[in-house]
């Protein structure tokens, strides 16, 4: 095992870790141009509007900790209340909020952690079961890149520019 490895409790946190640092820093770069004045808006009736979307984005950075530390996620069992920031400052403290725990959290997952199961359920229904470092592609990290072209999108419609995320955007310059 790497050092870097060692110091950070496993080859897959360390991993995860450098994917959760690109991936935080193109999204923190949607949410600073979130404007609070359009937190109302969304595109269609059975759309987000733009202030929950991004506050979604944010918060699902915050789901290592539970992907991570805990077996089972039952909605049955908890208790959620939607954030709802009042200025893009509250959405991006949020956000840093939630990346710091899930950068803690993650330095100190093993190997051994990330390939034990983990649940989501609502009671007796199960809607999945598979190892952590599945969660945390699929339902954390793939969900969170969904999301935030979603956010992207909401951004074009209001002639917000598009920050580059991959590479270049239309709105960022050329390669």
């Amino acid at each position: 095992m790497t050092t870097s490895a060692a110091a950070s409790g496993g080859r897959l946190a360390t991993a995860f870790l450098a994917e959760l640092d690109n991936e935080a820093k193109v999204t923190r770069s949607c949410l600073e141009r979130v404007p609070a004045d359009k937190f109302d808006w969304k595109p269609h009736e059975k759309s987000m509007t733009m202030g929950r979307l991004a506050s979604h984005v944010a918060e699902m950075f915050g789901w290592a900790d539970a992907t991570i530390n805990q077996d089972v996620l039952d909605f049955a069992t908890m208790e959620y209340t939607p954030f709802e920031p009042k200025t893009t400052d509250d959405l991006l403290a949020f956000f840093d909020d939630h990346i710091a725990k899930a950068k803690t959290t993650l330095a100190g997952a093993s190997d051994e952690t990330f390939m034990k199961d983990w649940t989501m359920r609502n009671g007796d229904q199960v809607y999945f079961t598979m190892p952590k470092v599945a969660v945390m592609r699929s339902f954390v990290m793939n969900h969170i890149i969904h999301h935030r072209g979603q956010l992207s999108v909401y951004l074009r419609l209001n002639d917000i520019p598009v920050p580059a995320l991959y590479g270049p955007s239309a709105d960022e310059g050329k390669m």
